[in-house]
Parts: structure tokens; sequence; C-alpha cells
């Protein structure tokens, strides 16, 4: 009994030794790190003394040192930024849906001003900016080298003022140069319409008004058609959408959604985490769902379209999206600007991050380029088309009564009406055929 208490004591004493001799170098180590912080941070603060009074010209130290802590977030990723006051103040315009400007989300890639997308009826759309352009050039002054904040503001102006942009564009040989008139942004944020028994949302944004702008005018048309049994399925258009509020990301995924994860997120350490359900309740009963997403489409739109193709809730069709599956959190600063900070990944509901990936459409359908009509193809279309029917003395067709052939003819119209649809946006006609494929089928048993 002895024995085993002196080797039981003596376990203990080792022990202590051990432990002591592994946490004395974690201790040094934790020590030098703070000790090599400070000696940085006394490296900043002589650089900043050296720079306010050798400088060639006197600098202001408030901007000096915003330009700094500006550098620092830049670094991390594109989305990190710093705010200031004004700048914090323009941001919560835009959330709240009305803001000054060209109308044009970007982003910075390596170095260079790239356009996410533009904003439907802004000055920049009007213009014919398109996703994926480059602005090199704001009234012949070089981009390179500033970060984004800085070029956003060169982009700023008076409403009613004139700017150039110089533009890169893939598939043109040379940058061209676009004049747009600068105007006050008010976001239409939900446009809806109905495509015979089809029921079209395009959401343009995701701010504050989003959600409740989607349900009203869902119920507008769904009321317009007759009610929902007169509806063959829905139409969500997130085309070049940039993005905007996670919480109305997920309110929209959840209009559709009766059960099930929507989105989750996880920071950088697990309790940062957090998942997000969908609750009972779907605003389309059922009905047959179409997102349209193309490389326009970012973030928020992203997280939407990747919950209902998950939950297989809707075919989504178009081109892949942007593949921004980070969340950043606004911080509130003393100074009254702010802060905004990437602190999370997405997941759609099966697991799987889209960052720099985006959504990859169940069916790939591109939007052909816009082409001007010859004269020739003009007068090929306006030519008369001559049938059975125009041929004098043709018999009647006796098979069918007047009702049905009246009922044919308005088919024959819908049809027609869909196939124009097709020279003005080919995706969206392609989607609306969708849903007449599958309310062909009828419903499943």
């Amino acid at each position: 009994m002895k024995k085993f208490l002196m080797a039981a004591l003596g376990g203990t004493v080792a022990g202590v030794i051990a432990t002591t001799q592994i946490a004395a170098p974690l201790l040094a180590q934790e020590a030098a790190k703070t000790e090599s912080v400070y000696e940085q941070l006394d490296l900043f603060g002589d650089i900043f003394e050296r720079i306010r009074n050798q400088y060639v010209t006197e600098v202001d130290s408030s901007e000096l040192i915003e330009a700094a802590i500006d550098g620092m977030l830049t670094s991390l990723d594109p989305h990190s930024s710093y705010l200031s006051p004004k700048d914090a103040e323009k941001m919560r315009e835009q959330t709240r849906g009305e803001f000054g400007g060209l109308g044009i989300e970007v982003t910075q890639e390596d170095g260079f001003v790239k356009v996410v997308s533009p904003i439907d009826g802004t000055p920049a759309d009007e213009a014919g900016i398109e996703a994926g352009d480059f602005i090199t050039h704001v009234n012949g002054e070089s981009l390179l080298g500033l970060v984004l904040d800085e070029a956003v503001d060169l982009m700023r102006g008076p409403v009613g003022s004139e700017i150039v942009i110089t533009v890169v564009r893939e598939g043109e040989q040379e940058p061209f140069d676009v004049s747009i008139i600068r105007d006050t942004i008010e976001l239409t944020v939900v446009r809806s319409r109905t495509e015979g028994e089809t029921v079209v949302l395009r959401l343009t944004t995701f701010n504050e008004q989003t959600y409740p702008k989607l349900e009203e005018q869902l119920a507008e048309r769904v009321e317009a058609l007759g009610g929902m049994e007169n509806v063959n399925g829905f139409v969500l258009d997130l085309r070049n959408n940039p993005g905007g509020l996670l919480t109305q990301a997920i309110k929209v995924s959840d209009a559709f959604l009766d059960a099930g994860e929507i989105v989750s997120t996880r920071g950088r350490e697990a309790a940062d985490g957090d998942r997000y359900n969908a609750r009972e309740g779907d605003l389309a009963q059922g009905k047959p769902i179409v997102v349209l997403i193309n490389g326009g489409s970012a973030s928020a739109s992203e997280i939407v379209a990747g919950a209902l193709q998950d939950h297989r809730r809707a075919i989504v069709i178009g081109t892949k999206s942007f593949g921004k599956g980070s969340v950043q959190t606004v911080m509130p600063l003393r100074s009254q600007g702010a802060m905004r900070l990437t602190t999370a990944r997405y997941y759609t509901p099966s697991g799987r991050s889209i960052q720099a990936l985006g959504v990859s459409p169940d069916i790939v359908v591109a939007q052909p380029p816009r082409r001007p009509e010859t004269e020739d193809e003009e007068e090929g279309a306006n030519r008369l088309i001559r049938s059975e029917a125009d041929l004098r003395g043709s018999l009647n067709n006796d098979s069918l009564s007047e009702d049905q052939i009246e009922q044919i003819e308005e088919d024959r119209e819908k049809a027609e009406k869909t196939a124009q649809l097709r020279e003005e946006d080919y995706q969206l006609a392609y989607a609306i055929d969708i849903l007449k494929g599958l309310s062909a089928l009828g419903p499943k048993d």
C-alpha cells in the first residue's frame, strides 16, 4: 500500500514538473509575440512621426491614420475596408434604398476596379455597362494603385454632372470610353410582370425593402391572374443582383421553403457559427420555380439560389454566379465611421461553400449578344407567310367547335409572344418555356 501511495505521489510530482516544463516555453513564446507586436507598433509610430514632420508637404494627421487603418483592412480581402463617417452614412442610405451615383456595384481584382453588376434602370445600366467590365480610368485619371474606396470617390459627384469612364471588356480588343450622367439612384428593389400564366419577379438588390416588396407584388400578380390555380409557376430573376443584407436573403429563401436549412455561417471560432432554418409557409404554394442567375449574381443572390437549388425547390438556369461566399459585419467606430470586416463564410444547405466557385446552374443558358437586324432580315420577317387557310376555296375544319378553334388561336398567340420574348431576353424565355413544360406534365400523384 505504501508503495502504491508513493508511486501515486511520485506521478503527481512528475506531472507538475512536466506541466511546468511545457508551460514555461509557451509563456515565453506568448511574451515574445507580445513584445514583437509592441515593436511593430513602435515602428508604426516612428514612421507616422517622420511623415508628419519630414514629408515634402504638410499632411493631415487624421487622414494619415485613416489611410493606415484602411490599408490594414484592405490587405485582408477585397471586401474588408474602413468607412469614414461620410462613407458610413452613404452605406446606410444605400441599405435603405436611395443613394447618389452611377448605379453599379464594384469590387477590386488584382488592383483593378471590376463591375459586379449594373443596377436596373440606373445611368450605368442605360449606358450599357456590363457585369465583368473593368474600369481603368475616370475622366482620364488612372484608377490603378488606388484602394477601392478612393476609386469609388472619384466616380461620385453632383447629380446631373457628366463622368467619362474607360472600360476594358472581354471580347473587345481596345478599351473604350463611356459617358454617363450622374443621378440619384432610387432602387426599385422588386419588379414584377406576368408572361402568360407565369409570374416573373425581378429582384435588383437585397435591402430592407426586398422581402416586403416581394410578398406584396407576388400577391398582386397572383390576384391579377385570378388566383393561384391559374398560375403555372414563378421565375425569380436574380441576374445582375449584387446582393446586400443577409437577413433579407434568408427571408426571400424562406418565402418559398416550408422547412430545412437555408444557410449556415462559419466564423473563425466554432461558437461564431450560425444556422438559419425555414419556417412553414410557401408563398408560391408549391408551384414550380425557376431561378435566373448570371455572373453578376453575388452574395445574397447566391444564398437564395443555392438554398432553393439544394432543396430541389427550384431549377436554376443561366450562367455561373459571381462566387462571393463571405459575410461582412459592419462595426460602428467611435469616430462615427465604421469598419467592414469579413467575419464568416456562408454555406448552402448541402454544406458547400461557393467562395470563388459560384453557384453552377442546373441548366446552362447563356444570353446571346444583341445583333442588329439587317434590312433584308427585317423584310423577310415582315413578308406575308401563306398557309392552307389563305388559299381560295380551302376546306373548313369540321372536326372542331368554334370554342375549340378560338382556344387553339389563343394558345398560338401565347406561343408567338414567347417567341418574340426570345429576341428580347432569351434566358427569361427559356425559363418560361420550362415552366410551361412542367405545367403540361400536370401535377404529380
